[in-house]
């Protein structure tokens, strides 16, 4: 089945305006679904209200430019309104923009930052940040109900290819580069670097944080995932099983499953407790041997993510196809075309598959399947219990099997 179109947002273009160096590498939503952001290419980040995107693409039918003439959307007029009215802010980064991080700082924990007193900023509770990577190794963190610069963090010597946010609010970022280093620094103590993670032998192509926050992935050349223990900041293990760099990962909403995307053609879903891989979706046929996995590089994956219910999986690769897949499929159950796409995420509510390519985004209805009670408990109860307790449950093996994402 071929997915349905909502809408795109097109960046502006001139005369002289070469479409290569235009590379969309970056789409982010709010975790509050208020606002969408992407690299226009170059240097420049456009904010935009999520909501008043999806109205536009209801009253402008399904084909929408951002720029186009009675569509622009509402700048902010003064500060006293932003909060209750999101505003769109087209953001210099002064460099190219490689990755983009939304971190919000509603504090579900306590913050492992000291000498509060002398913090320049004081977070408020709806405080909503932007962090972007750049391609001089700078990280700079955005206010983005103002548009306004908070921070400039200086510690990576090479491009950072990409950064996230703990997802407790505690405004923990974790940032991967070319340098081979992962960096965490604490936004709320004016974004003091408290760890360098060092064991990539190679460039860092992306990091995601489980959903409680315990663990981070990291992904990279050579065939790289490594978990690390962030409490800790020690590794975990190594997961093996790819053939190629490995450019993408992003844990299921409960925590329990770990997709990864790799240049050898396939995305692993992966039981990240036990370091197995439960499924392999694969975007060539026949699979390429390992001794050439390189080799297809018309069918590289390029990105891949996990939608909210946690049965769905998008991946976006090289042979010009999205492609929406079940966990529990082996074959796409949605397929939508895009050309040059290089990053994808599911909007906050999971509605919604965002794809970027040459500074544009695309949008495409996600599959809508209402979710089986066994799956929901599967979830509620996978969210809490690593797979080591789930296995020691006094329960029938087949119902262990299901809550280990075996069947």
């Amino acid at each position: 089945a071929r997915s349905r179109t909502v809408g795109e947002l097109l960046a502006p273009t001139s005369p002289f305006d070469k479409k290569c160096g235009r590379e969309n590498w970056t789409v982010a939503f709010a975790p509050d679904g208020s606002y969408l952001a992407w690299s226009q290419g170059h240097r420049i980040v456009k904010l935009v209200p999520w909501a008043q995107c999806l109205n536009n693409f209801l009253l402008h039918s399904t084909k929408n430019g951002a720029n186009a003439a009675g569509m622009r959307l509402p700048r902010q007029s003064s500060e006293g309104s932003q909060k209750n009215r999101p505003c769109e802010h087209i953001i210099d980064c002064g460099d190219i923009v490689w990755s983009l991080a939304f971190g919000s700082s509603v504090p579900e924990k306590q913050s492992r930052c000291v000498n509060i007193e002398w913090h320049r900023f004081k977070f408020g509770q709806d405080q909503l940040l932007l962090a972007t990577g750049l391609n001089n190794g700078r990280i700079k963190i955005w206010d983005v109900y103002t548009g306004k610069l908070l921070l400039n963090l200086m510690d990576h010597t090479e491009v950072v290819r990409d950064l996230t946010f703990a997802p407790d609010g505690s405004l923990i970022l974790v940032s991967a580069s070319r340098d081979k280093t992962l960096r965490v620094w604490d936004l709320k103590d004016d974004g003091n670097m408290m760890k360098v993670l060092r064991g990539h032998p190679n460039w860092v192509y992306g990091c995601a944080f489980s959903p409680d926050s315990s663990i981070l992935c990291s992904v990279g050349a050579s065939k790289a995932v490594f978990l690390w223990d962030m409490d800790k900041y020690s590794m975990l293990r190594k997961l093996e099983g790819h053939h190629n760099d490995v450019v993408a990962c992003e844990f299921s909403p409960d925590g329990a499953l770990l997709a990864t995307a790799s240049y050898d053609t396939r995305v692993y879903v992966w039981d990240p407790h036990i370091g197995v891989i439960l499924r392999e979706f694969g975007h060539l046929f026949p699979p390429p041997t390992p001794i050439f996995a390189g080799g297809a590089n018309d069918r590289w994956v390029r990105s891949v993510c996990f939608s909210h219910d946690g049965l769905h999986v998008a991946s976006l690769a090289d042979d010009k196809m999205v492609r929406f897949w079940r966990i529990d499929e082996e074959y796409p159950v949605e397929v939508a075309p895009l050309n040059n796409g290089l990053c994808c995420t599911f909007s906050t509510d999971g509605s919604v598959l965002a794809a970027g390519q040459d500074g544009s985004v695309y949008f495409w209805a996600t599959p809508s399947q209402v979710s089986s009670l066994q799956h929901l408990c599967r979830m509620a109860i996978r969210r809490v219990m690593p797979t080591s307790q789930v296995k020691n449950l006094p329960i029938p093996a087949k119902v262990v099997e299901f809550l280990c994402y075996q069947i």
